[in-house]
């Protein structure tokens, strides 16, 4: 994976999340051309957060996403408007087919996964904070 930093304001950042979002119910309802739109919007509301979708998958009752954010962003408030705009839209286009698994107004699980990904091993990241230079205590005033 390529690194692309975001310099924004006064930070330049590295942050990726793998965020897996399943169905209400486990319901097996996404077809090919559901997944293929939930990649669209979800590519397009990244967009408008200033952020940048690296990957995006799915199976029939969950979907995963790996994206790029920026760390002025509440995490949660972004995964929140990814699920209602997402489940919206999706009941909104698919109504009829939808209707034969949800009977209200859902689409997703109330809850989520998300982790945090980086270019590089904790034990490495370790390591290289171990192996700081330190200043010496002579030096000291």
């Amino acid at each position: 994976m390529k690194n692309d930093f975001v310099s924004k304001g006064r930070s330049v950042s590295d942050l990726k999340v793998h965020l897996v979002l399943t169905t209400k119910y486990r319901r097996r309802v996404f077809t090919l051309e559901m997944l293929n739109r939930l990649h669209e919007i979800l590519e397009e509301l990244l967009q408008k957060w200033d952020c940048k979708l690296i990957e995006f998958n799915g199976e029939d009752d969950h979907v995963h996403l790996l994206f790029q954010y920026h760390p002025d962003i509440a995490l949660s408030n972004l995964v929140n408007n990814l699920k209602s705009v997402t489940s919206r839209k999706l009941r909104q286009e698919f109504s009829d087919y939808l209707s034969s698994f949800y009977w209200k107004d859902v689409f997703w699980n109330g809850s989520y996964f998300v982790a945090s990904c980086g270019g590089i091993t904790i034990s490495t990241l370790r390591q290289y904070i171990e192996n700081q230079n330190q200043p010496d205590c002579s030096d000291s005033p």
